[in-house]
């Protein structure tokens, strides 16, 4: 993609105006994960690099266009400061002539962190006027939210068609990375796609049947599956509307010489509670009071087969209840396959997805994965094969 980036600009003391995405989790009142603190890192040093001057802009949480002090942007600046060892200056105000001032006050190096723009419900109307006031705020704008990338908002891409534009660090690297996966992967191409319903990535199975030699499905969507292909699937949670869905992608899965690779052998329950007792069936021997929480040995064993002989792996979505005790050993056991043999160079592995990168992390695999996305829906969207509006506005 002909997208520009900061080196195509001279930005030696030019206001560098970076949407980013700092919409940390927070768990009483405290900051739970500085992940994406630490991926929005790389731009705003290239900035310091460069002389420039980074003016931040980011949403956090969903305020609904009210001020709500718990949402204030301010409780990020002290991990911010930490990370890049140096100061983060705050602003309460997001546009306006005491903004500007404040920016103009600036000089090579210095940061300056703005309020929440969905403060403004003008931010997610993509309201005109309200991106003009943005634009005054900087020389040249610097989208680093691929996650926010597949809503067209102000500080997306309403700014974005206002000023010379760039795409940051991350946001280079998440659409590099995206784009090698699936336009010119190596081969096999293997995607694993997990969670709890067929209805939620119906889009992403349509477009991925298209483009890997195997589709693994695991989670409550592979009940679907399982029913549609005739199968006694018990209390297990099952899209029962969806069985002519699924026998269609089962179809042209077939006619795109896509291998779909289901569970053969499940973990079962009476009961979907953490250290509940619990048996290894074959999948033609569940009765009506089992209820399929992961996958079985026997599948884990298949689907590391199918890593061993793939180049290139796609992951988003757990192969089963993961967030309990027993029920997170398929996710476990084949995550930590992939990521041994992408340590070893014999896989590239991308995973993305809130669900899918909790699953890494408890099994310990995200460090190994050569990309991990930090993007939830932009992920999706863009795996889907469709055309991202705050991307669009950058080429």
């Amino acid at each position: 993609m002909a997208i520009k980036t900061l080196n195509d600009y001279n930005i030696a003391n030019k206001k560098i105006l970076v949407r980013a995405d700092l919409n940390v989790p927070i768990e009483n009142g405290k900051i739970s994960d500085i992940s994406r603190l630490i991926s929005a890192t790389s731009t705003i040093k290239t900035i310091q690099s460069l002389g420039g001057i980074t003016i931040l802009i980011s949403h956090f949480g969903r305020p609904d266009g009210l001020y709500k002090e718990e949402l204030s942007l301010k409780k990020v600046v002290p991990e911010l400061e930490n990370l890049l060892n140096c100061p983060v200056k705050f602003s309460s105000e997001l546009v306006g002539k005491n903004v500007i001032k404040k920016i103009d006050n600036l000089i090579g190096g210095e940061i300056l962190l703005l309020e929440n723009t969905r403060f403004f419900a003008e931010e997610e109307k993509n309201d005109e006027s309200f991106s003009i006031e943005l634009s005054k705020l900087g020389d040249i704008f610097c989208n680093d939210a691929f996650s926010s990338s597949h809503r067209a908002h102000a500080s997306t891409v309403g700014v974005a068609k206002l000023l010379p534009n760039c795409a940051g660090q991350l946001m280079k690297k998440e659409i590099d990375t995206l784009e090698n996966v699936l336009k010119k992967p190596q081969k096999p191409l293997t995607a694993v796609i997990g969670g709890a319903k067929i209805s939620t990535k119906l889009n992403l199975l349509l477009n991925l049947i298209k483009k890997v030699d195997y589709l693994i499905i695991g989670g409550g969507m592979a009940n679907t599956f399982l029913f549609a292909k005739g199968l006694q699937i018990g209390k297990s949670l099952c899209e029962k509307n969806l069985k002519e869905t699924s026998q269609r992608i089962i179809s042209e899965a077939n006619e795109n010489k896509c291998e779909i690779i289901l569970p053969h052998d499940v973990v079962v329950s009476s009961e979907f509670v953490a250290n509940a007792n619990f048996s290894i069936k074959n999948v033609t021997d569940i009765n009506s009071l089992d209820m399929i929480l992961d996958i079985g040995p026997s599948t884990c064993d298949k689907i590391n087969e199918i890593f061993s002989i793939s180049k290139t792996l796609i992951w988003n979505g757990p192969m089963g209840a993961f967030e309990l005790k027993p029920f997170d050993k398929g996710t476990i056991n084949t995550s930590i396959c992939a990521s041994k043999l992408t340590k070893s160079g014999k896989l590239i592995s991308v995973a993305g997805g809130g669900d899918t990168v909790s699953a890494l992390k408890k099994s310990k695999a995200e460090k190994d994965f050569t990309y991990i996305s930090l993007a939830g829906g932009a992920f999706l969207e863009w795996m889907e094969g469709k055309n991202l509006p705050g991307v669009e506005c950058l080429l």
